[in-house]
């Protein structure tokens, strides 16, 4: 009998709060995360505005000594995971630790520990650089340093797929899970890519919007006056089990996942494949894990960052894959209010389309203003929909052609 894969916690940092409920009671009001860039003087810079994490203290969760030593990448990691196993109300004990293991990715690591540690290079040269250089900034260490804090011995990988990172790594961790790995998986992605070099970057490309002065109407995924995307940073984390595990310890179900699609586009380094014909694949494998009735989706958390490219070519293969009845799934873009979040926005999505089944209620894309003849869906414009929903799709793409879809069902305790 295929094992069946249930979401049991969350736990997040966002650019909207610094924990679940604060975060998505922000998303249900509209609100933006966006503001200007305070992390380092953006002056000179195309695009100065940003979603930035507010009021974080890691010293409120580690000790000094353990917070020097992790980039902030990290540090939002762990949190969202004490959250996560928290909400889930999991005892980590020696019976259950080599059972309970991690896919935690990043699309950029610790980009902030590696441009600090190379001013201190060319300013002191090599022999005064960090030795914990190497451990902060590479990408599989959130999840290590959630296997230390947490005391958790289990399957622990990164995975890397750039923009889809998030929804990989809640996939993959389901698959350990059906595979018979482990009992308990967390899964996730954590950002802080918001420094200068990263910036720079990302404005030589012309891939950011340089609304600069009117910061939280900056992201407006499927509106006509789009001009990129607004980077933010945070850490989602979600608990998942095999339903029997969490049924023995007696967990609140708060959803099941119920179709996992992972393809790549083999088109270009960063822009989507025409008419998106490798995000209808995804859509498609998604669906036919356990064949599932395209009618049965009831809500569609889109990619949707607020690029030319992006919404017009996931709009293409939202309508390629449902056809007709395209027109009658609500479709939104949360990146609208938390700005970008790169390798972690995958796994915040997920956290909002378990929300959004928990609640029966679906979040708006805000800054809906103009409508796009070639973005011509319902993208449940500026205001959250109170609905019926039993099962949920969340779509994210990446630079690398990478594409990565999930599909979420209500917890009720039925089949897929």
């Amino acid at each position: 009998m295929e094992t069946r894969v249930v979401i049991t916690g969350l736990g997040c940092v966002s650019p909207l709060g610094l924990d679940v409920e604060s975060t998505w009671q922000a998303i249900l009001a509209g609100q933006s995360g966006a503001g200007p860039i305070t992390h380092f003087d953006p002056s000179e810079y195309k695009t100065r505005i940003a979603a930035e994490v507010k009021d974080f203290d890691p010293q409120n969760y580690f000790e000094y000594r353990d917070a020097r030593r992790m980039d902030r990448f990290s540090q939002f990691a762990v949190s969202a995971a004490q959250q996560a196993i928290a909400d889930a109300k999991l005892d980590i004990t020696d019976e259950n630790r080599l059972r309970i293991g991690a896919v935690v990715g990043s699309g950029i690591g610790g980009l902030g520990t590696i441009q600090e540690q190379m001013a201190v290079y060319h300013e002191s040269g090599p022999t005064r650089v960090s030795p914990f250089l190497v451990p902060m900034m590479l990408v599989d260490t959130a999840g290590g340093m959630i296997a230390i804090h947490m005391q958790i011995q289990g399957p622990n990988l990164a995975v890397v797929t750039a923009c889809a990172t998030g929804t990989n790594a809640v996939g993959e961790a389901a698959e350990v899970i059906r595979r018979g790995q482990a009992d308990v998986m967390l899964a996730g992605g954590s950002e802080a890519a918001i420094v200068p070099l990263s910036i720079a970057g990302l404005a030589s490309m012309t891939a950011m919007s340089t609304r600069n002065d009117d910061p939280t109407k900056a992201s407006r995924p499927f509106d006509q006056d789009r001009d990129g995307f607004l980077m933010g940073e945070g850490a989602a984390v979600l608990v998942l089990e095999s339903l029997e595990h969490a049924q023995a310890r007696g967990a609140n179900i708060l959803a099941e996942v119920q179709g996992y699609g992972v393809t790549n586009d083999a088109y270009h380094i960063s822009a989507p494949s025409e008419n998106g014909r490798g995000a209808a694949d995804c859509m498609r494998m998604a669906l036919n894990q356990y064949d599932l009735d395209l009618h049965s989706i009831d809500y569609i958390n889109a990619h949707g960052t607020s690029t030319p490219l992006n919404d017009k070519s996931e709009t293409a293969a939202i309508k390629t894959v449902f056809g007709e009845k395209a027109y009658d799934i609500p479709v939104s873009s949360t990146k609208s209010m938390t700005g970008h979040l790169m390798g972690a926005s995958g796994a915040l999505e997920a956290m909002f389309c378990t929300l959004a089944l928990r609640d029966q209620v679906l979040p708006p894309t805000i800054n809906y203003e103009t409508p796009d003849p070639e973005c011509d869906l319902d993208y449940v414009p500026n205001q959250a929909r109170k609905t019926e929903v039993s099962r949920v799709m969340s779509n994210s793409f990446g630079f690398g052609g990478h594409n990565a879809t999930i599909i979420l069902g209500k917890a009720n305790g039925s089949s897929a």
